[in-house]
């Protein structure tokens, strides 16, 4: 499985890394994600546009933006996940 590292660039692979990650990122950050639409792609992946708002410990925004994370899969597992940007 690979994962995006957001804030700092770059991939994660591996339940493991993913694991480490999110619990670096979570230890600095709040972020809050709201689905708001699915689009099923012609490749069997899902794009799903999100409302992500971003606050610090301290509860103060740092980011709110509409964003995407395309989910790939393998064997009816998420085998990636990708950002992609939304105009």
């Amino acid at each position: 499985m690979e994962w995006p590292k957001a804030f700092k660039g770059g991939f994660v692979q591996g339940l493991e890394e993913i694991r480490a990650y999110r619990t670096e990122q979570w230890s600095g950050i709040d972020p809050r994600v709201e689905p708001v639409a699915f689009h099923p792609g012609d490749d069997g992946s899902i794009l799903v546009e999100v409302h992500q708002v971003v606050h610090d410990l301290a509860g103060a925004v740092l980011a709110e933006v509409h964003v995407g994370h395309r989910f790939t899969f393998s064997g009816g597992l998420i085998r990636a996940m990708e950002l992609v940007a939304f105009p």
